[in-house]
């Protein structure tokens, strides 16, 4: 065991000691390796900003993981573990330095910068909790049942033993079993869910803070882990807002942006205010260049929408639940779910538009979420039209709509809409794009 120990203690000793930075002029260069030795130079034209990461260890240790942000999508092309607080807080302001053409001597203090950065947006603590009874998990529920399996396999305790008990329990006692009984034992899950709920968004977004300075909004957020993140004006490539079923109707939306890079990565996805009100996230949009999400103009998708939710989410779940629930009789509580997916079907079309405005595309989509994305033209990259075995069976499609930031599964999609209809939404579409970018490459400025 000693022997290992100081095998991983050389080991890791060793990647240190091979592990180098340098800040040149217009780059930085990262070599690492001892028998195979690379060395990664990045330009510093494709340096957005440095992201500042603390967990629990490195908060107490006075450590950070740094990450040079750019446009690829690899999440460790610029990774740097292990640095010094001030460090990284001088690496930022150096880089931000190169980046705009300087040498690096001349970057501002951290100090400096933080009394520039306009304050946008910030959660306090009684609005922290406050969103986390939106956030209703039953992880928590989960993971008891995965400490029960592992514990059957440490113990020998196996579920047929379990089942014996419970058959035990259950003749002793059904003549008391009642309504209370039952309301009892959901409540209890219920509020577990809650309390889950609130104590994920505790740890996530503790201290959330959004400021902007220099065309970049930087969010700092986390209770255990501490992350700083920057997000580049000029990176973002759609705007997307986000209403639950009960928060939305009271007011409350989280604001998203995608940015050039990948997935739900630093450089990807980044939520610039998880929790705020409309007029709280009208300044945060116009600062990014989004436009406004204007409603008057939407388009409603085609009617057989309703039909294929109706087919995918209640009649082949109700079909399968039915035959899995021959062989296991616990599967027929879940048809309970069946009348809100039911509900959740209707209403999908009246939640599904789209529409071109003067400057973006803009689609709204969601029964139990309700997404709106806008996507301005000149983010635009590609225009896909699918059709499926029952969409070319009825005439439909669905236009798929992606950006230099990522092509996810819920990206600003129009579901099912007529073959002629999205033609002409793909011909528009195009056009607009390349009247903006003809406009722009003739533009003396």
């Amino acid at each position: 065991m000693s022997v290992l120990v100081a095998i991983a203690l050389i080991s890791a000793w060793l990647r240190w000691y091979t592990f180098t930075y340098q800040i040149l002029p217009g780059q930085i260069v990262i070599a690492r390796g001892l028998i195979k030795r690379t060395r990664r130079s990045i330009p510093a034209e494709r340096i957005q900003d440095v992201s500042i990461k603390q967990g629990p260890l490195s908060r107490v240790i006075g450590i950070a993981e740094v990450r040079i942000e750019t446009g690829g999508g690899e999440a460790d092309e610029g990774r740097l573990v292990s640095v010094s607080l001030p460090e990284a807080h001088r690496l930022r302001e150096v880089i931000r330095s190169i980046r705009v053409g300087g040498t690096g001597a001349e970057a501002s203090s951290e100090d400096g910068t933080a009394e520039a950065e306009a304050l946008l947006f910030q959660m306090g603590m009684p609005r922290l909790l406050f969103s986390g009874v939106f956030n209703f998990s039953l992880v928590w529920i989960a993971g008891i049942f995965g400490a029960l399996q592992y514990l059957e396999q440490v113990l020998g305790y196996g579920w047929d033993r379990w089942r014996e008990v419970v058959g035990v329990a259950e003749q002793a006692i059904q003549s008391q079993l009642n309504g209370m009984v039952l309301l009892s034992v959901a409540g209890f899950a219920v509020a577990l869910g809650v309390l889950a709920g609130v104590t994920r968004t505790v740890l996530q977004n503790f201290g959330f803070t959004l400021t902007y300075d220099d065309a970049r909004f930087r969010y700092r957020r986390g209770l255990l882990t501490r992350s700083e993140v920057v997000v580049a004006k000029r990176q973002i490539q759609l705007g997307l807002v986000e209403r639950g079923a009960v928060s939305g109707g009271l007011g409350w939306s989280a604001l998203k942006v995608q940015t050039l890079g990948g997935g739900d990565q630093v450089s990807g996805r980044q939520e610039l205010a998880p929790f705020a009100r409309s007029h709280e996230l009208a300044p945060i949009i116009a600062l990014a260049g989004l436009p406004p999400f204007d409603r008057s103009h939407l388009k409603a998708v085609s009617g057989w929408h309703i039909l294929r939710g109706l087919i995918g989410m209640v009649v082949l779940p109700t079909a399968i639940l039915l035959v899995v629930s021959l062989f296991y009789p616990i599967a027929a509580l879940l048809l309970v779910a069946m009348p809100v997916m039911l509900g959740v079907a209707l209403l999908r079309r009246r939640r599904h538009r789209y529409g071109l405005a003067a400057t973006s595309l803009q689609v709204t989509r969601g029964v139990l979420v309700r997404r709106e994305w806008t996507v301005p033209y000149g983010n635009v990259q590609s225009v896909t039209v699918r059709r499926g075995p029952f969409q070319r069976l009825v005439g439909i499609a669905t236009v798929r709509i992606d950006t230099a930031g990522g092509s996810g599964i819920n990206g600003p999609r129009v579901h099912d809409i007529e073959d002629a209809r999205a033609e002409a939404l793909v011909r528009d579409l195009i056009q607009r794009v390349e009247a903006l970018r003809t406009s722009t490459d003739t533009d003396p400025a």
